[in-house]
């Protein structure tokens, strides 16, 4: 059976909760909440195991924090002998606007912390990534504040309609592969 790891990106703490710069956590959650699963806390993440068309996903939230979250996603990757073209990683994106999502086979972390962490433990940028652009409606200056900020409540209904759209790109991800989702997801338009 094939095997997969899907590693939401985010920060652990009621105060991250609903923020952009979780969505990772949140798409994940969505992700497991519809296959029945659930998480327990173990090493260095919150884990679930799920099952999606005869795959087996093992899906994470990191719980080192965004910009430590190489070591769990390594930790987890080696214990579950997962092979690196079997990972996805889904993370925010300031450079996509509310209505995309970007999936790529690699790529840099194009300023992402956590990605950074991630490329540095793993000695390279070749991994799977799911972005979910958040926009960049913010002040010079203000990146920080608008990423850790949460969604504006005009937002939110794009943001669940996203969440669901994501989650449909996973499993499309794990049944068919990188090539044809990016063809399937990277030119959607995704409304409320």
């Amino acid at each position: 059976m094939s095997k997969f790891l899907i590693v939401g990106l985010g920060n652990i703490g009621s105060e991250y909760a609903n923020t952009r710069h979780n969505i990772g956590f949140d798409v994940v959650n969505a992700l497991v909440l519809k296959h029945g699963g659930s998480f327990r806390s173990d090493r260095l993440a919150y884990v679930a195991e799920i099952r999606v068309k005869g795959k087996k996903l093992v899906c994470i939230c990191p719980t080192t924090y965004m910009n430590l979250s190489g070591r769990a996603f390594r930790y987890w990757m080696d214990k579950e002998k997962v092979p690196v073209e079997n990972t996805l990683t889904i993370v925010d994106d300031v450079a996509l606007p509310l209505d995309k999502i970007r999936l790529r086979p690699g790529g840099s972390a194009g300023g992402h912390n956590g990605l950074k962490d991630i490329s540095n433990i793993l000695g390279s940028d070749e991994y799977p990534k799911l972005r979910f652009g958040i926009g960049n409606d913010y002040p010079k200056g203000m990146q920080a504040d608008f990423v850790l900020g949460k969604w504006l409540k005009t937002e939110e209904p794009q943001v669940l309609e996203k969440i669901r759209v994501s989650v449909e790109a996973i499993e499309q991800f794990v049944t068919t592969g990188i090539g044809p989702t990016m063809t399937a997801f990277n030119q959607l338009s995704v409304k409320p």
